[in-house]
C-alpha cells in the first residue's frame, strides 16, 4: 500500500469554493491537500458568465439567495461579502470590471484568468493539489479524518466537502459528494436543476421558436404565483429559457418532483396595467386600425411570431380588417397579451443546469463556521450546501465567502486542537 498522506486539512473538491478555501486556510498557516477526481482543477469555473466569469455583483442580499432558509447566507456574507471578495480577487491579480447591470468580470474577459489566479495563489502557498483522485469513502476516528482512495490513504484532522451538486456533472460536479454526507450521519440531500431551461407542452411553442421578447415571466403552481422575473425572454420549440425562466426555474424543478400542476405566464407588456393594456389595443385597432389587417396592427409593438400566435390563440384571423375588431376581441387579446400561458411539464436536466438547488439541510451546519453540527473537524464549502444563487454571479460570490469561512474555521479549529496537544 502506498505510503499514507497526511495534511492538517482535507479539501475534497477544487472548484471554486473548495480553492478559495484551501488559499484561506493556507493563509492561517495551516498545511492544506485539495483531492479532486477530475483530472483538472477548476474546470467548472472555465464555464461561468458563458466564459468570462460573472465572479460577483454589486448587488447583494438575502433576495438574491435560495434554499429551504436562505437567511443562512447572512452571517457568511457578513463575515466575507462583496468588498472582501473584489480584494481577494484582486490581490489574486484579477481587476474587477463592473458592468452597467452590477454585474462583475475579469478585465480580461476570460473565465481562464480567474482560475489560473487561484492556482497560483495555491501554489505560491505551498497547497498540494492532487487530481484523478477516486476516493471510496471518508471515515473519522480517533480525532482524524480517513480517505481511503484508488490512489492510497489520505490523513487529515479537519476535511472540508466542497464537492458542488449535480449541474454540469461533465465538470465534475456530479453528486459525487453524497455518499460521503451519509457517511457522517447527515441526511442525503435532494438536488434537483436550478437555473436551466423549461420545457412546455403546448404546440405554439414551434411557432414561437427564436423569438428573444423583453417581458415578465411568473411561475405558478397549482394557480398561485411562487417567482417571477423580468428581461429578455427566449422562446424555443421545447419551451421558455432566457435568465427571466432561469431564475423560477428552481421553483417548478421541485413542484414537478411533487407532482403538481406547473405554468409559467408570460407578459409581453409588463409595464402597462390590465386597463393601459386594453386602451394600447384599442388605440392600435380601433383607432389606428384603419386600412389595416389585424396581423398588421401589431407591426411595431411585438416580433411578428408572436403576434400571429396571440392572435391565434385569441381566434383573431390575421386577416381580419383590424378596426372591424369587437371590444371582446380586444379585450381576449390584451389579455392574452399579458398572460399567455405555457404548461410547464419539466425542465432540462442537470448537464444543461447551472446550477442545482438543494444539499446539505444548513439546520445541520453552524452558519458562523460552515461547520458541521454533527462532526466535530467537518465543514462545508460552495454548491453542496443548501443555498444557490440566482444569475448573476451569485453562486460564485457563495463560493468565495462560504469557501473562506470554513477555510479559516478549519484552520482555527486544527490550530486550537494543535495547541491542546490533541
Amino acid at each position: 500500500m502506498p505510503m499514507e498522506k497526511k495534511a492538517d486539512i482535507i479539501i475534497v473538491g477544487a472548484g471554486a469554493s473548495g480553492l478559495t478555501a484551501a488559499i484561506q486556510a493556507a493563509r492561517e498557516g495551516a498545511g492544506v491537500l485539495v483531492l479532486e477526481h477530475m483530472e483538472t482543477a477548476g474546470k467548472k469555473i472555465l464555464s461561468t458568465g458563458n466564459g468570462k466569469c460573472n465572479f460577483t455583483n454589486k448587488k447583494q442580499g438575502i433576495a438574491y439567495y435560495r434554499g429551504r432558509n436562505p437567511a443562512f447566507v447572512l452571517p457568511v456574507l457578513g463575515q466575507f461579502g462583496l468588498e472582501e471578495s473584489l480584494q481577494f480577487l484582486e490581490g489574486l491579480g484579477i481587476v474587477p470590471k463592473c458592468k452597467r447591470d452590477g454585474y462583475y468580470y475579469p478585465a480580461s474577459g476570460q473565465a481562464s484568468s480567474v482560475r489560473e489566479v487561484l492556482l497560483m495563489e495555491c501554489r505560491r502557498l505551498g497547497v498540494g493539489i492532487s487530481c484523478g483522485i477516486g476516493i471510496r469513502s471518508i471515515g473519522r476516528g480517533k480525532g482524524r479524518f480517513l480517505f481511503h482512495t484508488k490512489q492510497g490513504q489520505y490523513e487529515s484532522r479537519a476535511c472540508i466537502l466542497a464537492t458542488g451538486g449535480k449541474a454540469a456533472p461533465k465538470t465534475g460536479s456530479d453528486g459525487s459528494g453524497v455518499p460521503y454526507l451519509e457517511g457522517f450521519g447527515h441526511k442525503a440531500p435532494l438536488f434537483v436543476p436550478a437555473l436551466v431551461q423549461m420545457q412546455g407542452k403546448q404546440g405554439f411553442l414551434k411557432e414561437l421558436a427564436g423569438v428573444r421578447i423583453e417581458g415578465r415571466i411568473s411561475l405558478l403552481v397549482e394557480g398561485e404565483t411562487v417567482a417571477e422575473d423580468m428581461g429578455e425572454i427566449q422562446l424555443t420549440a421545447f419551451g421558455v429559457s432566457g435568465i427571466p425562466a432561469f431564475q423560477v426555474s428552481r421553483y417548478a424543478s421541485y413542484a414537478l418532483l411533487e407532482r403538481k400542476h406547473v405554468a409559467a405566464e408570460l407578459d409581453f407588456l409588463p409595464d402597462l396595467d390590465k386597463g393601459q393594456a386594453r386602451e394600447r389595443m384599442r388605440q392600435r385597432f380601433l383607432v389606428s386600425g384603419e386600412g389595416k389587417t389585424a396581423g398588421e396592427a401589431l407591426v411595431g409593438l411585438f416580433p411578428h411570431k408572436v403576434s400571429q400566435v396571440l392572435l391565434q390563440e385569441s381566434g383573431i384571423p390575421p386577416q381580419k380588417p383590424a378596426s372591424s375588431l369587437s371590444r371582446k376581441e380586444l379585450g381576449r387579446l390584451a389579455i392574452l397579451a399579458q398572460r399567455l400561458t405555457i404548461d410547464i411539464i419539466g425542465t432540462k436536466g442537470f448537464d444543461a443546469a447551472q446550477v442545482a438547488a438543494g444539499g446539505v439541510d444548513t439546520e445541520e451546519i453552524w452558519a458562523q463556521t460552515m461547520g458541521s453540527k454533527l462532526v466535530e473537524g467537518l465543514f462545508f464549502a460552495g454548491e453542496i450546501v443548501d443555498i444557490d444563487g440566482m444569475c448573476g454571479g451569485y453562486n460564485l460570490q457563495w463560493a468565495w465567502s462560504s469557501g473562506t469561512v470554513a477555510g479559516r474555521s478549519a484552520a482555527r479549529y486544527v490550530g486550537k486542537r494543535g495547541k491542546d496537544g490533541k
